[in-house]
């Protein structure tokens, strides 16, 4: 019973902290708020029922909606809603392919710079609250904005010390709530920001021509949503499965994912993907199976229909605070300590993930750390080869190289090799040596081709099964 309670309050604790963001998003599509709330009705609920990572909480995203805000300007919603059913068909079918276990290539460091970006963003983004008509707060309203999130944040920070009955984000929301309420106090509430009342969303095809033109607009944009969905839910999910110590299914969850976007688009809501922030609310509030998603979802639905007078009461102020923890809880401060003791490159990819981040895009930065940190390691592997020499044979010198043969590291095993020193015969020892791709092929190639015009021989012994069956598929005359 304990643990239904603690994910039912987690869920709901999480359903405040989604509405604001998802109301945010729409507007900065340039869509009705409400797309954003049924998107993230239908998207929670699904993906909490369905995915492969239980605790996680899906919604509209904030990194879908700069998508997509060039193609409702230009084209208009129907053409959205088309976007997102073909988006959530494109994450499904990456799903079925079993390609989500790709996501375990991500190096840590680029984790790492994942998490303290997406901080930055969480905290930066906060900090439009405090601005009115495109101009900051000054003098009292300020005062009152910074004090009752200030108020907020002691509250999340110190409930935890005295009791562990209710999770704090929802006490302090609660609570600060109940204070404005009986003290009149004059703040933004969430009413400000839209009005959520709505009823229930219906069925409808979007209304675009089937046409090939019509897939030429949608197609690229549904891409870059897909991918860009798909690679934060798979860093979320990720994450997730750090913080929680178990192991989700990722293709589950990706298959879940397209899913709930296609019903999304049908039902004329907003596309999404796995938000962190509210990810970090629900397990910080206890949230650990599928009943937490499912409350969040369905308590949106009761926003929208019942509640939405009490819930646009809600002072922003005290849900500002609430993300100002998420974001100071999301940070890796460890990562600072360890700038100084990990390798540079590392430490290059966990600042420059981060930056880049905060700069542009999270699917640029991951991209730019994967690149980095790849390269980094083909340096480092490359410079690993080396060759021991035996002349211990009269007339024949044997090379036994030690490493890995391929692109990055084909220029220094040539320089290994003494031609004009070598005697008639030579002999390659590769039981240590592992051929990677087509430059180790060729590598071998080119080294017996010098040998063979300066009269030469060259032999290739001990190949393994494997580069024995690279080179004879290649069809090598290294093998000759």
């Amino acid at each position: 019973m304990n643990a239904i309670r603690n994910n039912v309050l987690a869920g709901l604790t999480t359903s405040f902290a989604l509405v604001p963001e998802c109301i945010a998003f729409a507007l900065v599509a340039q869509l009705n708020p409400l797309m954003g709330l049924y998107g993230a009705v239908f998207i929670c609920v699904i993906t909490a029922l369905f995915g492969g990572r239980p605790g996680m909480i899906s919604g509209a995203a904030g990194s879908m909606a700069v998508v997509i805000v060039a193609l409702v300007a230009q084209h208009g919603v129907q053409y959205l809603l088309a976007t997102v059913v073909l988006g959530g068909v494109l994450m499904a079918l990456f799903g079925l392919l079993r390609m989500g276990s790709l996501i375990r290539m991500v190096p840590h460091p680029v984790m790492l710079g994942f998490v303290n970006g997406l901080a930055i963003v969480i905290a930066g983004a906060q900090l439009e609250h405090f601005k009115r008509d495109g101009h900051w707060l000054q003098g009292a309203p300020l005062l009152m904005m910074a004090g009752l999130v200030a108020l907020t944040m002691a509250v999340v920070w110190l409930l935890p010390r005295f009791t562990r009955a209710v999770p704090p984000a929802l006490a302090a929301i609660a609570g600060v709530g109940l204070l404005t309420a009986l003290l009149g106090l004059p703040t933004r509430t969430l009413g400000d920001m839209a009005n959520i009342a709505g009823g229930l969303p219906g069925f409808h095809l979007p209304a675009v021509p089937l046409t090939l033109e019509t897939l030429r607009i949608i197609l690229p944009y549904a891409v870059l949503m897909s991918m860009v969905g798909l690679l934060e839910t798979l860093l979320t999910f990720n994450l997730t499965d750090d913080i929680t110590g178990t192991q989700g299914q990722a293709n589950r969850e990706c298959v879940a994912l397209g899913a709930a976007n296609v019903a999304s688009g049908l039902f004329g809501g907003m596309g999404g993907c796995a938000m962190i922030g509210q990810t970090m609310i629900n397990l910080g509030s206890g949230g650990r199976t599928r009943l937490s998603g499912v409350v969040a979802g369905g308590m949106i639905l009761l926003f929208i229909l019942f509640l939405s007078p009490w819930i646009e009461r809600i002072p922003l102020a005290a849900l500002v605070g609430v993300m100002f923890v998420v974001a100071q809880q999301t940070f890796a401060w460890g990562s600072l300590r360890v700038l100084g003791k990990v390798p540079r490159h590392d430490a290059l990819v966990i600042v420059a993930v981060t930056a880049i981040t905060v700069a542009t895009d999270l699917a640029v930065a991951v991209v730019c750390g994967v690149v980095i940190a790849a390269l980094s390691f083909a340096w480092q592997h490359a410079r690993e080869i080396h060759a021991e020499l035996d002349d211990s044979e009269p007339g024949v010198r044997t090379y036994r190289p030690r490493g890995t043969l391929f692109f990055a590291s084909t220029t220094h095993f040539q320089e290994l090799f003494a031609l004009a020193a070598d005697p008639a015969r030579v002999v390659v020892d590769c039981r240590h040596l592992r051929l990677a791709d087509h430059s180790a092929i060729a590598a071998l190639e080119a080294l017996r081709e010098r040998y063979a015009k300066a009269g030469k021989r060259l032999e290739l012994t001990h190949l393994s099964a494997r580069c024995s069956a690279l080179l004879q598929r290649a069809g090598s005359s290294a093998l000759a």
